[in-house]
């Protein structure tokens, strides 16, 4: 993809990370990381354009912080993992809500085409234990938390995932999102902040 700044082997994603996202979808708290996979075939680049796909009537918008693995790594300690990380960006986790409810798993609803932007940039020097996120949808803010708010905190993802599969330079972590996860539509635009790393900004077309 024109402007992409990793190609990884895996993108790895936490879903119900914040006990508020939980609650809004009728979920409860994970007593254990839920890990979902993206192919990375549905990564786009900061301003490139989420398609919405004909089959899903309902496609959501999910910011989330995203860790980018650095070293070649298994079987990690949580009190090594921070020096498994080259960087961290932002993903929009775009999910087809209705098509994860039907599917009973949730490959289909989160793996089309254009469903993982990342960027804008990979920020290698920041502290991301307590960052602060926002959601914009045409100017408006609707989501909005801290890092602190993570259930499973980047530590215990990496050694949990770690633990599971070998993580490559270039994997993506995609941490899970807060509450306030709403649908989009073609003309919409969706803007992912994270203090120390910017904005990711995507349109939204048919």
């Amino acid at each position: 993809m024109p402007g992409m700044l990793v190609t990884p082997s895996k993108i790895l994603c936490i879903g119900r990370n914040y006990a508020d996202h939980a609650k809004e979808l009728g979920n409860d708290v994970p007593a254990e990381p839920l890990v979902f996979m993206k192919p990375p075939s549905a990564l786009i680049a900061d301003g490139e354009a989420i398609v919405l796909p004909r089959v899903s009537q309902r496609v959501d918008y999910e910011g989330e912080l995203v860790v980018v693995i650095g070293k070649r790594c298994k079987d990690v300690a949580e009190a090594d993992a921070l020096a498994m990380i080259g960087g961290y960006t932002i993903m929009n986790d775009v999910t087809a809500r209705d098509l994860q409810k039907t599917d009973g798993q949730w490959t289909r609803a989160k793996g089309f085409d254009t469903f993982a932007p990342c960027g804008p940039v990979i920020i290698t020097d920041l502290d991301p234990a307590d960052l602060e996120l926002k959601t914009l949808l045409n100017g408006e803010v609707v989501q909005h938390g801290r890092t602190s708010q993570l259930i499973f905190p980047i530590p215990r993802l990496i050694a949990y995932l770690s633990a599971i599969m070998t993580l490559e330079p270039g994997d993506l972590i995609s941490t899970g999102t807060p509450s306030g996860v709403g649908p989009m539509k073609a003309g919409d635009v969706v803007e992912v902040w994270i203090e120390g790393i910017g904005t990711l900004r995507n349109p939204v077309k048919d």
